[in-house]
């Protein structure tokens, strides 16, 4: 294969940086830039000079590949057009709005023998990959992902916009089938969770808390693991990674605290770091995660390998999401026949006695 002809479908924010970075590719052609609004594509089109166009459907005997970078309620129907033309394709995550959809994706790019990613990027932060060949067989994971109110992806909520990160991170690094989920969430800003938490329980004994906020004040990213020979954390915005490896006498057990005299108290008080408890710190320097995403695409519809993050794991990621979602639902349910919004809603200030009776109600 030569260059590889590629369109970015969807021309928004995230659209366009994908359409910026593939314009720039040795060994790949942006043939054109897609999006039903016009004032979008041609911006975008404009930008990576290329053509602009309101459909897909006219492209499909003249690319390779596309990304996907739709709103998500789209993913499914363009998907289901371009992998019957046999196209390549890369889909920004959640790669559909439900389970169903997804299951129909990865059938069909198996049977037509193509490639399907998910837009995971943060599988290709360095800091993850420092730390993930010592969180092997974790017994505990604490995920924390928070971030300002951005006023988009307003179709999904903060589990697919935001944790669904954190759970692809989490089942890779488990690989353990799901024996239980406890969630709840609440919104602040329309009919979607915009604060949520997850507990998942695995059959292995692995237990993994997970936080997301899209309406804190401060970003944050960050992971910490309890493996049986580490303990690992992840700052994923700063790229830093710290792996503590305790000492081997921790590890057999031989070391009781209760019962060390004074003098050992004092000794391993002054060897706590560089003899039980020695921590490594890694940092790196700032990466394009999104263009080593992109690499990694193109190169494999070069050689028909496996992309990092394959639909199958894009689906299996969105299965849990789902699970995390029913909770939710299920245990801010009101008993009643009146329809009820899904989610709690967020608690009101100054409300009058009549108005406060009738979210009282709504809470259930």
């Amino acid at each position: 294969m030569n260059n590889i002809r590629v369109a970015v479908i969807g021309a928004g924010r995230l659209g366009g940086f994908h359409a910026q970075k593939i314009s720039r590719m040795d060994g790949v052609e942006l043939v054109a830039v897609v999006d039903p609004l016009a004032a979008n594509r041609d911006r975008v089109a404009a930008a990576c000079r290329t053509q602009a166009l309101a459909s897909h459907r006219t492209l499909l005997d003249k690319i390779d590949a596309a990304v996907i970078a739709s709103p998500t309620v789209l993913h499914h129907a363009l998907a289901i057009d371009l992998l019957e033309s046999r196209i390549h394709l890369l889909v920004e995550k959640p790669l559909c709005a439900n389970l169903a959809e997804a299951d129909e994706l990865v059938e069909l790019a198996q049977r037509q023998q193509v490639v399907l990613q998910v837009g995971h990027v943060e599988r290709f932060n360095p800091a993850l990959d420092a730390v993930a060949p010592h969180a092997k067989n974790p017994r505990f994971i604490e995920t924390v992902r928070t971030s300002g109110f951005t006023f988009r992806s307003l179709d999904i909520g903060v589990v697919h916009d935001m944790m669904i990160h954190d759970i692809d991170i989490v089942l890779s690094l488990v690989n353990s089938p799901l024996k239980r989920t406890e969630a709840t969430g609440i919104t602040l800003f329309g009919g979607r969770e915009d604060i949520a938490h997850a507990w998942l329980e695995f059959e292995s004994g692995c237990v993994a808390s997970l936080s997301a906020s899209r309406v804190a004040h401060d970003s944050v990213r960050k992971m910490h693991a309890w493996a049986e020979a580490a303990l690992v954390s992840v700052d994923y915005a700063a790229r830093a990674a710290t792996i503590v490896r305790p000492g081997k006498a921790l590890l057999r057990g031989e070391l009781q605290a209760q019962d060390l005299d004074a003098e050992q108290i004092e000794y391993y008080k002054a060897h706590l770091g560089d003899e039980l408890l020695p921590r490594e710190v890694q940092s790196y320097e700032a990466i394009d995660a999104l263009s080593l995403e992109l690499q990694d695409f193109v190169e494999s519809i070069r050689t028909m390998r496996q992309p990092r993050v394959n639909g199958a794991a894009g689906r299996d990621a969105l299965a849990v999401a789902e699970q995390i979602l029913a909770c939710i639902a299920t245990r801010h349910a009101a008993p009643s026949t009146k329809a009820f919004p899904r989610i709690v809603p967020a608690p009101h200030f100054d409300l009058s006695a009549a108005s406060r009776s009738q979210s009282e109600r709504r809470a259930g």
